[in-house]
């Protein structure tokens, strides 16, 4: 028998309209009510038994040393101390690489960053965990570290082989060009900040095995690590994840570390095990964006257009290989943003240095090699004296052409986007006001400029290790017509379990509140992907689909045979299943009369994604589906007195495709605008010359508030299907917006070059804080930074000597922050082998997830 619950619209309510919040509907998050009244559950929301153990780590305090010796018989005797364990203590596999072998759980003997794990406290409480900590007596033997991409460079020290990328003659291109122009651009690192920080849960299971619950964007990996690490088969770790409260990709590889703790704990005492990262620690401890020090030679005829391209990618990787393969890769892969390079040459160098190593972010890598891109289109338009907008436009891609790396282009509707954009929003007479505006400001001594910029993008879409474009999910449907999915992805925030939720209510024309997806687990989809690589909606959604259309298939069969119709005549409409003209049923009716007749109302989906490849060893393929485009316009004023500034107004117009939930969507654009803003204009980490992050917390490390927006903001989406065979044509949202933001770093960069009469491009770095900005307005102006061409060391070392003063400062700011950039160094072979051949999974390991509407939550009939 079937029920029909008061939570849904009576059939006789639903046959007189169409289906609610269905695909192109702006549906809300289905969390959207739980997360604004606080009523969402997190990891460290799960209420825990009495005896749950809690866990904190000791750190090294040293980036490059030998530790001599660890007294850890204060931190054994501390109040509520249960275990101490250091590394010969870990029960199986001691290493959690994601791809390649080389980032210990604990140290063994040597340090490699300040902040790696020494030991772990196991405790009653987290605050007895904290404490005993600090009892540690540890001694160590400095070594010599590297701390920078120029000393990496320089003694030829990477985490992986480099990499290169070569098409047609680049040596002859720029030989024989008009103009060569050079230049070199430097971009720190962004950290994740992430409202939820990193947490586990783990609680042992009758059986032997472990049930892991974890803030991950891919829990395949935290249950296959988890395993390794406890000598458990993989089937005896079930992973879960129901929501994060943010990843940006700092939870893909960054996760599985606290969850292998927390699983080697609760097997060892067999006890539920919890530890959190508490946000000072988080920071210090975990992997950020790579900082990357780029440098280029192009050569352009009078008009501007590029001939050749040499450049040089250099990416600051940490103490370990991490997903830096892959990370570089992509930043090679997008140093030509929307721009036709005739002849490359495309250095990549992963740089180790003795830091934490750098992760996944959301554009991996993509932002670093598109921002090079936009500075040399600046630096070519204001050395010819020319419309910046003009030189991209004129460098554009055509269709019919191919990137550097073999990539065809195709349905490349990027002109029609940024000129449609530059109409909109007045690009043309507003660049002449500004030009003007600023005339009369240096004619009246005002100390104000303004400056515009508008950018493109273009991001290729898909993981760039052809084995993890694929996805799985499950679908269920009960005999009262309410559908439960499950399916390889995650949710953090962005709106993913709604989108796939309206595609299975699609497949079946149903509302969209009669399907429930629920947390993901390893057990219900495994081997999965991470959510990542702007995927998420691709891979899973046709995943979703396909055991929708299974599922459809089946009923269709049943009732074509029950009711003695053709097969086309069986319609799914309107919450109901039409046989022909004969007659009509509910579809829970429907649904119910298939069960009768033992027709499996459950399926599996999977989905892979086609036409990928790319031969490594070769630099050359096509390792995107498709690529999503957009531009954006932004407006900004200097104070050339203080290098302060604020974004006036930014128009955008991106291509999602034909979109599956236009609210969604937008935003995600309008997040990650902001997020790439403040890469590009606030957030500075910074380290001290010992290795030590000084930018440790929310007091000194700066993203963007709300009164950082642009006055003006405003998000259009272009619209037109995508070419390519994606679900219901729909294109790719979660990274490529990150990058709109350059349009704000090349205004600055515009306003600064007002005071050269736009003839000279202007020597700022990355992120544009009023610092730099104020320092290239003064190189601009011919005046020389001060502190840049006389450092006093003596002085910065009497300032960090903790010993003399104990004043507390580690935070050398004073350096001079100019990176000079080394030649192209090719790393020594690797012995035995001719090429860095492409490993199993360089960029994202798996994942798995779930969305509902949460019944649990009121809903409105719109």
């Amino acid at each position: 028998m079937s029920h029909q619950s008061s939570l849904f619209d009576s059939y006789s309510i639903r046959r007189v309209r169409p289906p609610k919040n269905k695909i192109g509907t702006s549906a809300k998050h289905d969390s959207a009510i739980s997360h604004v009244m606080g009523t969402a559950t997190y990891v460290d929301d799960i209420l825990k038994p009495q005896g749950t153990l809690h866990l904190a780590v000791g750190k090294s305090s040293h980036a490059h040393a030998r530790v001599t010796s660890m007294d850890l018989s204060a931190v054994r005797a501390a109040d509520g101390v249960i275990d101490v364990l250091s590394f010969k203590d870990l029960p199986a596999q001691t290493d959690i690489g994601a791809v390649f072998d080389g980032e210990p759980l604990m140290v063994d003997e040597i340090t490699e960053y300040v902040g790696q794990t020494l030991f772990l406290v196991v405790a009653t409480t987290h605050r007895a965990a904290k404490k005993a900590v600090l009892k540690a007596v540890v001694e160590y033997e400095p070594l010599a570290a590297i701390l920078s991409i120029d000393e990496a460079l320089e003694q030829e020290q990477f985490v992986r082989p480099s990499h290169f990328m070569q098409r047609g003659d680049t040596e002859a291109a720029l030989a024989n060009a008009p103009m060569r122009i050079a230049g070199h651009i430097h971009m720190l690192g962004q950290e994740h900040f992430y409202l939820e920080g990193q947490v586990s849960y783990v609680v042992p299971c009758d059986d032997g095995g472990l049930e892991v619950y974890t803030s991950s964007q891919h829990p395949s990996e935290v249950q296959q690590l988890v395993a390794e690490v406890t000598d458990l088969p993989f089937h005896a770790v079930n992973t879960v994840v129901r929501r994060m409260g943010g990843g940006f990709g700092g939870k893909e590889t960054q996760a599985a570390a606290w969850a292998c703790f927390c699983g080697i704990v609760a097997k060892r005492h067999n006890v539920p095990v919890s530890m959190r990262l508490d946000r000072q620690d988080d920071m210090v401890v975990t992997g950020k964006r790579h900082e990357f020090a780029n440098r280029y030679e192009v050569g352009v005829d009078e008009s501007g257009q590029i001939l050749g391209v040499d450049m040089q990618l250099a990416g600051l990787c940490g103490y370990a290989p991490d997903l830096s393969d892959a990370i570089v890769d992509r930043a090679m892969f997008h140093c030509d943003n929307a721009y036709y390079y005739p002849a490359a040459h495309v250095a990549g160098h992963r740089c180790k240095t003795h830091t934490v190593s750098n992760t996944a972010y959301r554009g991996f890598g993509g932002p670093q090699g598109l921002m090079t891109a936009e500075y040399m289109m600046d630096h070519i338009a204001y050395t010819l004296g020319k419309d910046p907008l003009q030189v991209r436009l004129a460098n554009l891609y055509q269709n019919g052409q191919s990137t550097h790396y073999g990539q065809p282009i195709e349905h490349f509707d990027l002109a029609t986007i940024m000129e449609t954009l530059a109409k909109d929003c007045d690009y043309v007479q507003r660049r002449q006001q500004i030009i003007k505006a600023n005339e009369q400001a240096e004619a009246e001594g005002s100390d104000k400029r303004l400056g515009i910029a508008l950018t493109p993008v273009k991001f290729g879409i898909s993981f760039t290790v052809q084995t993890l474009n694929q996805a799985g999910a499950l679908v269920h449907i009960y005999t009262d017509g309410s559908i439960h999915l499950n399916h390889g992805g995650t949710e953090m925030g962005q709106g993913l379990f709604v989108k796939i939720a309206q595609i299975v209510a699609n497949e079946f024309d149903v509302d969209l509140d009669t399907v429930k997806v629920s947390a993901t687990r390893t057990d219900k989809v495994p081997n999965t992907s991470p959510t990542a690589a702007s995927s998420g909606t691709d891979i899973n959604g046709k995943a979703a689909q396909n055991a929708c259309l299974t599922i459809k298939a089946r009923i269709v069969e049943f009732a074509a045979e029950y009711f003695e119709v053709a097969q086309e005549d069986i319609r799914f409409e309107r919450n109901h299943v039409y046989i022909g003209d004969k007659e009509d049923f509910t579809f829970a009716e429907m649904v119910q009369l298939a069960y009768q007749h033992r027709v499996s109302l459950s399926s599996t989906g999977y989905y892979k994604t086609p036409k990928i490849f790319y031969d490594r060893s070769k630099a050359w393929g096509r390792p995107f589906f498709y690529f999503a485009l957009g531009a954006a316009c932004s407006e900004v004023e200097i104070d050339t007195l203080t290098g302060e500034y604020q974004v006036l107004r930014c128009d955008i117009l991106h291509d999602a495709g034909q979109s599956i939930n236009p609210a969604i969507d937008i935003g995600q654009i309008e997040g990650g605008f902001v997020q790439g803003m403040g890469w590009l204009t606030t957030e500075e980490l910074t380290w001290d010359k010992n290795g030590t992050l000084a930018s440790n917390s929310p007091a000194n490390y700066k993203i963007p508030t709300s009164h950082d927006l642009p006055k003006q903001f405003k998000v259009k989406l272009y619209d037109r299907k995508n070419e390519e065979q994606t679900i219901y044509n729909s294109k790719a949202v979660g990274e490529p917006p990150f990058m709109l933001a350059a349009s704000v770093w090349c205004a600055i960069n515009n306003a600064v070059a007002s005071l050269s009469n736009y003839k000279k491009n202007p020597d700022l770095t990355m992120p544009a804080t009023p610092e730099a900005v104020l320092k290239a307005v003064m190189r601009m102006q011919g005046e020389e930074w001060e502190i840049d061409t006389n450092v006093n060391f003596d002085a910065i070392d009497s300032l960090t000597r903790e010993e003399e003063d104990n004043c507390g400062i580690d935070d050398d700011k004073v350096k001079p922050q100019l990176v000079p950039h080394a030649e192209d160094i090719k790393p020594p072979e690797v012995e035995g082998q001719t090429v860095d051949e492409q490993p199993e999974a360089i960029e994202h390991p798996n994942v798995s997830t779930a969305r509902g509407p949460a019944h649990s939550e009121p809903t409105h009939s719109e």
